[in-house]
């Protein structure tokens, strides 16, 4: 009952997929990779190297910078989570801005960058053990993952959640603005040409409109405990 896993947690912009992941890895002593801020470190790379604010972008003048590059996720104690570094920096807090949030999706979608992070983000799966989330792991980067799951929410909610967040850090934006951003978001996740989102056809959806976190893991750990007993039967059998 212990044989370890990889677990694929696709979906939406706050949906709910990285507090699903977390608590999930938690639960199962799993190494949590969070792929959408392995893309946020890149932004705001590229935002500390003013890559944005030059009329001469061109990505030749940025993928030096990467050809180094390395992550790591540690567990936080003092603030019971995982942090992301890059190149050693803890940059955790940083990448959740609001300047690196309406750029991502522009990072996201170059093929070069994307190249250079799936390979990185394959490998952490070697060993299994394993909850990666971001858009493209089910169908993409895992898609021999044991489990695959579809976080999607209403772009109402998902905007509150993201608007509370901003309000809890001190963040000055408005409701109506969290929501033009994330909508701006689906749109360049859904239609952008190198693995767009979509929902993996052997994933399970979760609609975190109306479910509690807590309901959402319950659900998840079920799954797995499902998948480990039909393991255990088919082994029988061989």
């Amino acid at each position: 009952m212990n044989q370890k896993m990889i677990i694929a947690i696709d979906g939406y912009s706050a949906s709910g997929k990285s507090t699903l992941a977390q608590n999930l890895s938690k639960k199962l002593k799993y190494t949590y990779i969070d792929t959408g801020a392995m893309y946020r470190s890149i932004t705001l790379l590229a935002i500390r190297k003013k890559m944005f604010h030059s009329d001469l972008w061109n990505i030749t003048n940025f993928i030096p910078f990467l050809i180094n590059i390395n992550f790591q996720f540690k567990w936080n104690n003092k603030l019971n989570r995982t942090d992301i570094f890059i190149n050693k920096e803890n940059v955790q807090s940083e990448i959740r801005s609001i300047e690196v949030s309406n750029k991502v999706s522009l990072i996201a979608r170059i093929p070069e960058i994307r190249k250079k992070l799936t390979i990185i983000q394959k490998n952490f799966g070697n060993k299994k053990g394993i909850v990666m989330d971001g858009r493209d792991i089910g169908s993409n980067i895992f898609p021999q993952s044991e489990l695959k799951i579809f976080m999607k929410g209403s772009i109402e909610v998902r905007s509150y959640r993201r608007f509370e967040y901003f309000k809890k850090k001190g963040k000055k934006i408005s409701y109506e603005e969290v929501k033009k951003n994330l909508f701006y978001r689906d749109m360049m996740d859904l239609y952008r040409r190198i693995s767009p989102l979509k929902k993996p056809k052997d994933s399970i959806e979760i609609d975190s409109t109306l479910i509690s976190t807590e309901k959402q893991l319950n659900m998840v750990v079920q799954l797995i405990e499902n998948i480990r007993l039909s393991n255990k039967k088919n082994k029988n059998y061989i």
